[in-house]
């Protein structure tokens, strides 16, 4: 019998629906149940694959090929299991499929409403991904913060499945209460004003999860369960800690999945958390830093950096670190700082190890392709990630094969010599301007090359790993890279498409046209992040210490 819980955000965005909502996942399958995990967007994209990555943070791709909001990548972290397309639905998305319904007659000619058409749809998708994944638990976030308009319809959906098996379903609230700096007192009024936001959709909060730079003391706990109508020990406390990865034992201290199974009258099944402990005592035993920067473009919003544009990146470099003693210090580097000031790509000489994460379009190329040209010329270890490969390619065509006007047909259509190129059935696609969920995604297998560098990382001969690109290396460069060194120790043989590039004579130069970094969890860091990290903290021992200055542009969020 499958129960449901939903958990809805009160006060303001970005307070840690999708980190709770993951922690409880994995406190209830350290019980031994059976638990997947869902995100309902409120926005009308069919998908978040069209989405600003700094207005909405990364996009992440599912085994099975959903471009989807980045908290299905922390589900799959925390549970250490794949999150599949049906577990994300948006508003466009069930929207889409009502009006699908309709022309096909399936309401059997009744007029066709919003409610409650709409939410039962919703229903029915929750109901079909507790069935895929045989689910003791499904966990539903609601996307968006009580209150607003855009969720109304995924707040009456939960209402509904209340009414017709309360016994089975459990809310959750998770708020913020505020510290002011001139006051220095918690406050609980936007609390409590979400609570009565939330009973005014008709629900009750059954669990209140404080979220605070502090914890909750007794006297605003007390106020809390007058005032939301909750029991004292259903308020869980949530204050800031130094990693998410910390947040189950910090639920688990306070019972709250004792609670739960009290809530839906269950058995106490023991706790199997010796594993995820194990890891967090890793993490904060990791002592030795290595400080990796990540030159990219997505990071930058007015006086603000954002770190969500690059999260799975920046947690796959967390895994690799903590399982080898690291202590990463990150970096953030806007490419288009090399465009305009190109000496300025001489500061790399001082960072352990550099990263070009994943992008779209022509901005901050030419920066992207400086700074690759100059850790390749000075041996410091490279990642290069999915648009990072493909910048890495036509630095190595530029300098290494003299093609001085090498480029992707991304960035210069007209040009003559596109090393990178469309992968050929995107071609049709762009001139109906299809973008909308049409490139290459999800999970394809790679052939890797014995007796190359990612061969011994990987330790196995096909793996499979996620995409999400428009543009491929061109094949009729390939030799011309291979006679000056290049090795392609990966590719995908049905089509013939390059993988992996690696260069043998460089401490550790990858580029993946894949994205490795989908697929890396705490408890198993992907290889080639390892791999690269152990470059890096190698690279460390030879390079000049940090300069001030440059020390300063360390992120505190590392």
């Amino acid at each position: 019998m499958t129960r449901y819980i939903f958990i809805f955000g009160g006060v303001m965005s970005g307070i840690g629906k999708g980190t709770t909502t993951a922690s409880i996942a994995r406190l209830l399958k350290d019980r031994g149940f059976r638990v997947t995990a869902m995100k309902a967007d409120p926005y009308i994209n069919v998908d978040a694959g069209t989405m600003n990555p700094i207005e909405h943070g990364e996009v992440f791709v599912t085994h099975d090929g959903l471009e989807t909001d980045q908290d299905l990548g922390n589900y799959e972290r925390f549970l250490d299991q794949n999150i599949l397309a049906y577990n994300y639905m948006t508003t466009g998305s069930v929207y889409k499929a009502v009006i699908e319904r309709e022309r096909n007659l399936e309401y059997g000619g009744r007029c066709v409403e919003v409610v409650p058409h709409v939410p039962e749809e919703i229903i029915r998708r929750i109901h079909e991904a507790g069935k895929r994944a045989r689910a003791d638990f499904v966990l539903i976030e609601i996307g968006g913060t009580v209150g607003e308009y855009q969720n109304m319809l995924f707040v009456e959906a939960a209402r509904m499945m209340h009414l017709s098996d309360p016994e089975r379903i459990l809310f959750i609230l998770v708020s913020y209460l505020p510290i002011p700096d001139n006051i220095g007192e918690m406050k609980t009024k936007p609390t409590q004003t979400a609570s009565r936001m939330l009973n005014t959709a008709g629900i009750q909060a059954d669990f209140i999860v404080a979220r605070a730079k502090q914890t909750l003391d007794a006297s605003r706990r007390h106020k809390l369960s007058v005032f939301c109508n909750v029991q004292p020990d259903h308020i869980i406390a949530a204050p800031d800690q130094s990693s998410i990865y910390e947040v189950p034992q910090l639920f688990r201290a306070q019972g709250f999945d004792d609670n739960i199974m009290r809530h839906f009258k269950m058995n106490r099944a023991p706790r199997k958390h010796r594993e995820w402990d194990i890891m967090v005592n890793r993490m904060k035993a990791a002592k030795k830093p290595a400080t990796i920067a990540i030159v990219g473009k997505y990071f930058k919003t007015g006086d603000y950096e954002l770190g969500d544009s690059y999260i799975s990146v920046l947690e796959a470099i967390r895994h690799a670190s903590w399982v080898q003693g690291i202590k990463p210090e990150i970096v953030w580097i806007n490419s288009e700082e090399y465009e305009e000031n190109p000496k300025a790509v001489n500061e790399l000489s001082q960072y352990d190890g550099v990263i070009i994460p994943q992008g779209w379009g022509s901005r901050g190329a030419e920066g992207k392709i400086r700074a690759i040209q100059y850790v390749r010329e000075h041996n410091i270890p490279f990642l290069g990630l999915c648009y990072g490969m493909q910048m890495a390619s036509i630095e190595f065509a530029r300098h290494v094969l003299k093609i001085p006007m090498a480029t992707s047909q991304e960035i210069d259509q007209k040009a003559k010599d596109h090393v990178i190129h469309f992968i050929p059935e995107q071609c049709k696609r762009i001139q109906h301007k299809d973008y909308g969920g049409s490139s290459r995604l999800g999970a394809y297998a790679c052939k890797v090359r014995s007796g190359t560098i990612s061969h011994s990382l990987y330790g196995k001969s096909l793996v499979h790993e996620r995409h999400r690109h428009r543009y491929e290396f061109n094949n009729n460069y390939r030799k011309r890279f291979e006679k000056h060194g290049m090795v392609f120790a990966g590719i995908h043989r049905k089509l013939n498409l390059v993988e992996i590039m690696e260069l043998p004579s460089h401490p550790f130069f990858i580029g993946v046209q894949f994205h490795p970094e989908y697929i890396s969890r705490p408890l198993s860091p992907h290889p080639l992040f390892v791999g690269f990290l152990r470059a890096a903290s190698a690279h460390r021992k030879q390079r000049p210490a940090l300069k001030p200055s440059l020390q300063q542009r360390v992120s505190p969020k590392s």
